[in-house]
């Protein structure tokens, strides 16, 4: 690790995360959409797109930038964009949610609010996806967890892009007749491709190489890894060429089904790549990261499980918001919250003991947290996600507000030991904390570090 470099905003993309899924919880505790409202609701989309793009677009925007650098062994590519990209990408999404609210009669704006927000975007995702592109043209041939990541932007590229399409027509700015026909099924598409084709499968490909370092497991490309690789890429070019499909004014329903169960089934094979790694390791004590990554992924599997049940009874569209709910908190949030918990750790390690590694005595990465006082919390999150699935399948609109007020407590103790960690609240003395250095910003890079 020694000479590894840090990305300048990564930081500033997880707080900034963070302070977005707080405000999406504290919105579902005090009902201001989805259950209490209904699933189509501006309100709902307000808080769907608080945590799809502010929570989870963030979060995984501010680990590719640190990791894929890493995947390919090469500089990320125009790092100066990443400060543009953030701001832009956090004046779209409360533009957008301003032109939701707008929707829903709760403000009076102009309705260009909604189309400009996507279009901002629009334009800082398309950032990302330069910066994170460049990167990984610059290490072809790619290893397989960068080929999952190559994907991925193809996926958020393809989000984006039908986003900002949606909000010309939601907006009533354009009165074309084949957009008007492409929204409602086009919004399968537009979830699939974020939550599926880009956050999961980056999600995977970045597992691949972190489980493979923290566990010290074997790393090589395993059949079932390409099996499950090539599963995606026919699941995404299914999923984009269904946009075509629906502007000819064609039906989806069977195929985006298709490309549902190929995505199942690369979810299976992932996990079982999973499975293989924690019994191959050398680390045998597991730490709390590389626990709740278990937990996540016993989620996904559950996730799959439900898909398959639903789809076979036929009630996947009746209950389809709780699955949607156990994938976004279940599998994907708590991998999220798992891994930041380390990777905070280990860039605020490599920020202020970085420097000096090898001229004087320096803590190890764990030293920098308390896994006992964090386990509580985790535990407390992933229990309170479980009830709150069970309140959704149980129509209790109580039950789930007082279990998402549980989720939110969670994540804000969780998001309080983050910043203990980088303020080095747990590092004593006799670890080796006596550094010549200033401490570690909260969330903003080093005033010597910025350009």
């Amino acid at each position: 690790m020694q000479g590894a470099s840090i990305s300048r905003w990564t930081m500033t993309y997880f707080a900034t995360s963070l302070v977005f899924l707080l405000i999406g919880q504290a919105l579902l505790v005090v009902g201001f959409g989805y259950p209490v409202l209904q699933v189509e609701a501006p309100e709902t989309l307000v808080i769907v797109h608080l945590l799809a793009i502010g929570w989870l677009g963030l979060l995984f925007c501010g680990a590719l930038l640190q990791f894929v650098p890493v995947l390919v062994a090469r500089p990320l590519h125009a790092p100066s964009l990443a400060l543009h990209a953030l701001i832009l990408l956090i004046v779209g999404l409360l533009l957008l949610c301003l032109g939701f609210l707008h929707l829903g009669g709760r403000i009076e704006v102009s309705a260009f609010l909604l189309p400009m927000g996507a279009m901002l975007l629009t334009i800082g995702f398309g950032f990302i996806i330069y910066m994170i592109g460049g990167t990984l043209v610059a290490g072809t041939p790619l290893a397989l967890p960068a080929r999952f990541v190559a994907l991925g932007l193809l996926a958020l590229g393809g989000t984006a892009g039908l986003g900002f399409l949606f909000s010309l027509q939601l907006s009533g700015l354009t009165g074309s007749t084949p957009l008007a026909n492409f929204l409602p099924d086009g919004l399968s598409i537009h979830a699939y491709l974020g939550l599926v084709g880009w956050m999961s499968v980056s999600a995977f490909g970045v597992s691949y190489r972190l489980l493979a370092m923290f566990l010290l497991a074997p790393e090589r490309e395993r059949r079932t890894s390409q099996f499950a690789f090539y599963l995606l890429a026919a699941s995404t070019t299914i999923a984009m060429s269904l946009v075509l499909v629906l502007l000819l004014n064609g039906t989806i329903h069977g195929l985006i089904y298709a490309s549902l169960a190929l995505a199942a089934v690369a979810a299976l094979l992932f996990s079982s790549d999973v499975v293989v790694m924690y019994r191959q390791r050398k680390r045998k004590a597991l730490e709390l990261n590389t626990l709740i990554t278990a937990v996540a992924v016993g989620a996904l599997l559950v996730s799959v499980l439900a898909f398959i049940l639903l789809a076979t009874f036929g009630e996947l569209q009746r209950q389809l918001a709780p699955l949607v709910y156990l994938v976004c908190f279940g599998w994907l949030t708590t991998l999220g919250l798992g891994q930041l918990y380390k990777i905070a750790a280990f860039m605020t390690w490599l920020e202020h003991y970085g420097p000096v590694l090898g001229r004087q005595a320096v803590p190890r990465v764990q030293d920098l947290v308390n896994e006992r006082r964090a386990s509580r919390w985790f535990y407390l999150y992933i229990c309170a996600v479980a009830a709150a699935v069970l309140a959704l399948l149980l129509g209790s609109i109580a039950l789930f507000r007082t279990v998402a007020l549980l989720q939110t407590v969670s994540v804000g103790m969780l998001a309080l030991e983050i910043a203990r960690t980088r303020r080095l609240r747990y590092v004593s003395l006799s670890s080796g904390s006596a550094v010549t250095m200033p401490r570690p910003n909260l969330f903003l890079p080093h005033p010597l570090e910025r350009k």
